[in-house]
């Protein structure tokens, strides 16, 4: 699975229409280029190989300000809804996938009903517990990582890591039943797109004609 679809199709998805500049921008403004893949060339790519695939739509509008070809905008198609809930609801119940998956999926987690996503934290859960247990099926993490040599660090290092991840899950698993957020469903969501003309104050400097598309 890759974030950057999960990514570009979610930005789309909450402008309605949006151009390859602002999903760029969007991206860049939740910090995802540090976090993922999400760099120029692969949102732009992403974009146009998911119009091929027919889960957006490409319009043709006006010419961009810098000149060059017209710019194209995006709107997510019904394909294209359904790719991207698919996607989320994988993400969010991963735990043997990059971080990177995790996050997005987290990024998005309130388009879907609250019930759904704690439902699927905990099956997130339930897998880190089965991935630790087939872990320490051979390596017993109460004698420590020396008893398989400098290796049993990599070991030590699965287990810890499914710790962690299962009580930050919990974690966010209370706190989502405790009413934090606004899930589908439950009135205006949160706004984490920029508008249209608002500057971004995470962007990379670098802009040329024909980044519109």
């Amino acid at each position: 699975m890759s974030a950057i679809r999960l990514l570009v199709l979610g930005a789309v998805r909450m402008h309605g229409r949006a151009h390859g500049y602002q999903v760029r921008n969007d991206l860049e403004f939740w910090g995802a280029h540090e976090w993922s893949n999400a760099k120029p060339g692969s949102i732009y790519h992403a974009l146009k190989q998911m119009a091929k695939q027919g889960f957006l739509k490409a319009h043709e509008i006006a010419p961009s300000t810098a000149g060059g070809p017209p710019r194209t905008e995006y709107e997510i198609t019904d394909k294209g809804t359904e790719e991207y809930l698919s996607l989320l609801r994988d993400a969010l119940t991963s735990y043997d996938q990059k971080l990177d998956i995790l996050s997005a999926g987290i990024g998005f987690i309130v388009d879907l009903p609250r019930e759904e996503a704690v439902a699927l934290l905990k099956k997130r859960i339930e897998g880190l517990e089965g991935w630790r247990k087939s872990v320490t099926d051979y390596y017993t993490p109460e004698d420590g990582p020396e008893q398989l040599g400098h290796i049993g660090e990599i070991m030590n290092f699965w287990v810890h890591s499914a710790d962690a991840g299962a009580e930050w899950t919990r974690g966010l698993i209370e706190r989502i039943e405790q009413g934090a957020y606004v899930f589908s469903g439950e009135g205006e969501p949160f706004v984490g797109v920029l508008a249209q003309g608002e500057e971004n104050p995470y962007a990379t400097k670098e802009h040329h004609p024909g980044d519109d598309d």
